[in-house]
């Protein structure tokens, strides 16, 4: 017996490809609705047994809020997740707001179809090679891009963050040191300082190191300064020597 289904994603042709595709294994779709800004009302008001519900963000916060809604005014519907190759987080997130299972967007009919029936006869409907992959993301993290970034920014102090922002902008040693209200040599000592605890040989390489760690993007933007008035010339003549 035929499933009655809905299909909703924000990539139309998608959406009426699968739905077509369900429609000639035996189900009856409901519907295949894009804007997923609109899936809840749609799905809350023809109720149907399942609803395959896509995304592209699956780890973006508030991606699943749908879903929620969906379970918290029609909890009989079952709702499968079609997305991307998930992150722990994002079938933990899925499972939580109320999904009850998840599917990769590039998986087979005959895998969709599976996770449909199984949705529908109220079982937890997710690839055991995703699950696999989840569970062994979660054993054994991988380094977050921005980790070392967090490292190098701790090391420095905050002056010293500063001078390495106007380094990456380009500046030379007078123009940090006006831009800070200091001495050259102060200036030239701190970006010394800086090379060092960056272990780096050249302010290029400062820049560098800074931008691939994501260091810049956590020390945020310079603190205003205002700009050094010039010298007011000498008004009166200078009397006898």
């Amino acid at each position: 017996m035929g499933v009655r289904l809905m299909v909703v994603d924000d990539h139309r042709l998608l959406a009426e490809a699968l739905a077509s595709a369900l429609k000639l294994r035996g189900h009856r779709v409901l519907a295949a609705a894009a804007p997923a800004v609109g899936a809840a009302e749609l799905v809350i008001s023809r109720a149907p047994e399942v609803c395959l519900l896509g995304t592209a963000t699956p780890a973006e916060p508030g991606t699943f809020d749908p879903v929620a809604r969906i379970k918290r005014e029609r909890p009989q519907v079952a709702v499968v997740v079609l997305g991307p190759v998930p992150s722990p987080r994002g079938i933990a997130a899925a499972f939580a707001a109320g999904a009850s299972g998840y599917v990769r967007h590039d998986e087979r009919i005959e895998g969709v179809e599976r996770a449909i029936m199984k949705a529908r006869a109220g079982e937890a409907a997710v690839a055991p090679q995703l699950l696999q992959g989840a569970f062994g993301e979660l054993l054994n993290p991988a380094a977050q891009p921005d980790d070392e970034g967090q490292r190098l920014l701790h090391m420095l102090t905050p002056r010293e963050v500063e001078v390495l922002v106007r380094v990456a902008d380009g500046e030379d040693t007078r123009l940090i040191a006006a831009g800070m209200g200091i001495a050259p040599s102060t200036a030239r000592t701190h970006v010394q300082r800086v090379l060092m605890k960056l272990g780096v040989g050249s302010r290029l390489e400062a820049a560098a190191l800074a931008a691939r760690t994501g260091l810049l993007d956590r020390a945020g933007p310079l603190p205003h300064t205002a700009p050094v008035p010039p010298p007011r010339p000498e008004t009166g003549a200078a009397g006898p020597q």
